[in-house]
């Protein structure tokens, strides 16, 4: 018979229920009692990876574990949130019009279009401003290619015979607006540039837009196509959309700086989809003109976008090469990576909100509305699209110098 010192008894752990009786069981964990105690407990380490988790073997080695189909969905979304909400738009319109024939009959555009220049006030961050001013060529540069050089080129697109003509008339108006107030300041920040020179160029230029738009679209558009503009009228439709809910946005972002920055992505969401309300009523307006377009014809149109924006960037970059160039005696700005990158990124965006307020605001007068806005909700998709991968290969690069030195 075998006695078990009392403590052995303490020390050992309970038995299961199954292997409480017989002599062998005990004697097996009478001997496991007197082996040395196993080392202590770890926490095996987890690795967080965007879209998925490995997990660190006992062996040291990773134990990976694919992505989840689901969470990989998710974050392609948040990525592409304002391409897709205008793209959902588009397609929702063309289903079914019914809802966005009411959302116009009450003037939903107009609201949203409010609304954006809102948000685009909230967001805007005023000691971003002084920190550009070191950059003022740079700028001065930008601010030019977006109000006079672009402009420029729309007297040569409203030269090309097309059918329907709101096609080239709409992508020519596109050239005469200020450019984009998120995406272009957005896409500086992750390729690495200089952040506040792109906002001061985003605002400045929209500003000054109110002036250069009408203007602009008088003397390129307005007497190619045989029609009087109302530069009075448009000029202040532009005001009252642009400018004062900017302002009522700006001061509404002095008196609560905290719940805007702290909701900043919120924002950007909500201003996605704002915008995103915009084709979808256009399109629901028009939807029996889309239909009788020939696929043929809405294909080269957007061809034509995007050669327009690959034009413009290759234009800026150029330029901007070629007058750093000029400047010997010391560094110029315009050679700089982060002042070059927002200048190009900013000066060859265009904005599609401005767009919808000036339609709207001419009623009909350079052709139907919906035909006006699509291609270049088109091209609006196209130049985010385009910049992205711009964006992507110029930090691939910087990743490759970094590692070199």
């Amino acid at each position: 018979m075998i006695t078990h010192h009392p403590s052995l008894l303490r020390l050992r752990a309970p038995l299961p229920a199954g292997l409480r009786h017989g002599t062998s069981h005990a004697l097996l964990f009478t001997a496991a009692a007197y082996s040395p105690s196993p080392p202590p407990l770890r926490l095996l380490p987890l690795r967080v990876a965007a879209g998925g988790s490995s997990l660190v073997g006992p062996d040291g080695g990773n134990r990976a574990t694919p992505p989840q189909p689901g969470a990989a969905a998710l974050d392609f979304a948040r990525s592409n949130f304002l391409p897709l909400a205008l793209i959902g738009g588009m397609t929702l319109g063309l289903l079914d019009p019914t809802l966005g024939c009411l959302a116009h009959k009450y003037s939903l555009s107009k609201y949203s279009t409010f609304g954006i220049f809102v948000i685009s006030g909230l967001t805007l961050r005023t000691k971003e401003l002084g920190a550009a001013l070191q950059a003022w060529p740079a700028g001065l540069f930008g601010l030019g290619s977006i109000l006079l050089f672009t402009p420029f080129l729309a007297q040569f697109l409203v030269q090309i015979q097309f059918f329907p003509r709101e096609f080239i008339t709409g992508l020519a108006m596109f050239c005469c607006m200020p450019t984009t107030l998120s995406s272009g300041v957005t896409l500086t920040q992750l390729a690495g540039g200089n952040s506040a020179l792109a906002l001061a160029m985003t605002v400045i230029s929209n500003l000054l837009g109110i002036m250069f738009v009408p203007l602009s679209l008088a003397k390129y558009i307005g007497t190619g196509a045989g029609v009087s503009l109302p530069t009075k009228e448009l000029f202040r439709s532009l005001v009252n959309t642009l400018l004062v809910p900017l302002i009522l946005g700006k001061v509404a972002r002095e008196t609560s700086k905290g719940f805007v920055d702290g909701n900043r992505q919120g924002f950007s969401v909500l201003s996605a989809v704002l915008l995103s309300l915009v084709p979808w009523i256009q399109v629901s307006r028009s939807r029996s003109l889309l239909l009788s377009v020939k696929p043929k014809a809405f294909a080269i149109i957007v061809t034509i976008g995007v050669l327009l924006h690959l034009a413009l960037l290759a234009f800026n970059a150029t330029t901007l090469q070629v007058l750093s160039c000029l400047k010997q005696k010391e560094e110029s700005v315009l050679t700089r990576k982060e002042y070059a990158r927002a200048v190009i990124l900013v000066a060859s965006q265009k904005t599609l909100p401005v767009l919808v307020a000036v339609v709207e605001q001419l009623g009909g007068a350079l052709g139907e509305s919906g035909l006006l806005v699509i291609p270049c909700v088109a091209a609006h998709i196209n130049q985010i699209i385009i910049d992205s991968i711009l964006v992507n290969w110029w930090r691939q690069r910087d990743q490759r110098s970094t590692s070199a030195k």
